[in-house]
């Protein structure tokens, strides 16, 4: 991959988008998973102001970050077989992706990009109805995921295709600073949800899925065994989402309730001034990382005490994971590069940012 092509000027454009505008900025970085974007510069920004969130709307942030690691990886399991030439899975994995992109829809009114998760909550409550949603989501996907099984994990032609190719040790993978599928494809067990939970990770049971060789057999199985394990942590949400508020009542960060406009000219003045001016952010900086699909994903903020960040730079996984390539090919066959670079899943929209 060539660095550049998709350059957008990401962190120059968030020093002139004031902190309510960031994640309508971010959410285009990782179009894949878009809600880990917005959610690690919300987390950033409610560090620099000191604030937490309302219980409920973590647990909607986790049960949102969650589905959309399961749509991703799903997008990985079609995009990597159609690399190398298993089209049937392609389809699958575009066919499952596609019930979650319509629950995405039913939240947040946009399949992708969503500007969903914001600094004090989230954009809106879920909608009646999501609990039935999830259920269904919950009892379709492990009966794919066992047809993904027989097509490619236990067949030989696909195994024979990966295994020993594209092989990195852990040592390697922490000198170029690897994170996620590819660091615990080599055995090194780091999640930052269980090494550094955030939210209330360290609430819910799962396990963090680790492989042996750490080839791109590895890491196609690793992303396959993530989703089940995410599956787990959204069946322990159904039972642990509370009632409550799904953002701070805080006027000095969140606008109006909509329904207020129409009858108070002070909500209708509170909403404008929010939206034209932003909130201030007290002067510091701050850094905040989450575990995103493809592994570390951080955001770090200056505040110069103004509506808009002095600066802003993103630890994009894709962009670190990348520099992997020239140890994964080295002495490998120019044919396997397709597999290789299929099996770090960059996301080339963050890459360049």
């Amino acid at each position: 991959p060539v660095i550049g092509y998709l350059h957008t000027g990401m962190e120059k454009t968030a020093e002139d988008l004031t902190y309510l505008q960031g994640p309508t900025n971010v959410t285009r970085m990782d179009y894949a998973a878009p809600l880990f974007s917005e959610l690690a510069f919300s987390l950033t920004v409610e560090k620099l102001l000191g604030i937490e969130v309302p219980p409920r709307a973590t647990w909607i942030r986790m049960l949102m970050c969650e589905l959309n690691r399961v749509s991703s990886h799903l997008l990985f399991q079609a995009t990597n077989g159609m690399d190398l030439g298993a089209v049937s899975m392609m389809i699958y994995g575009w066919r499952e992706r596609e019930e979650i992109l319509r629950f995405f829809e039913k939240v947040t009114g946009l399949r992708m990009n969503h500007n969903y998760i914001r600094p004090g909550g989230v954009a809106a409550d879920l909608h009646d109805g999501w609990r039935q949603d999830v259920r269904e989501l919950l009892d379709m996907l492990p009966a794919r995921l066992k047809e993904y099984d027989t097509l490619l994990t236990n067949q030989p032609i696909f195994q024979e295709r990966l295994q020993g190719v594209g092989v990195l040790n852990p040592a390697e993978a922490l000198a170029l600073s690897a994170t996620g599928p590819i660091l615990r494809s080599t055995g090194y067990s780091w999640d930052l949800r269980r090494h550094a939970p955030y939210m209330f990770y360290d609430q819910v049971d799962f396990d963090v899925v680790v492989g042996t060789w750490g080839d791109c057999f590895d890491r196609y199985a690793i992303r396959q065994n993530e989703i089940r394990e995410s599956l787990r942590i959204i069946e322990q949400i159904l039972d642990l989402m509370p009632e409550g508020d799904y953002r701070v009542q805080n006027k000095k960060v969140t606008p109006p309730p909509r329904v207020r406009i129409d009858e108070s000219m002070e909500a209708l003045i509170h909403h404008f001034k929010i939206f034209t001016e932003g909130f201030h952010v007290p002067q510091g900086e701050a850094y905040v990382a989450v575990e995103s699909p493809r592994g570390e994903l951080g955001c770090y903020i200056v505040s110069d005490g103004t509506p808009k960040p002095y600066r802003m730079h993103i630890r994009g996984p894709s962009f670190v994971n990348l520099q992997t390539l020239p140890h994964l090919m080295e002495g490998g066959l120019i044919a396997d590069g397709v597999a290789v670079i299929s099996s770090v899943d960059p996301i080339m929209g963050e890459v360049d940012r």
